[in-house]
């Protein structure tokens, strides 16, 4: 797990973990959700990954 830059201070995501299909974030609010290519798509969730990398996304 890795902890969210949020370079721009508006996001609610404090922590990220990338894996091979799916990126988990994790929320204020102690909540949790995992986004695959099964359910968001390849495309979108390799989006995410790099958006979550850089602290913008």
């Amino acid at each position: 797990m890795e902890r969210y830059s949020n370079r721009r201070g508006n996001s609610p995501i404090t922590h990220f973990q990338i894996e091979s299909e799916r990126i988990i974030v994790w929320f204020h609010n102690g909540k949790s959700y995992s986004y695959s290519y099964r359910k968001a798509g390849r495309n979108h969730v390799e989006q995410m990954k790099v958006l979550a990398r850089s602290g913008s996304g």
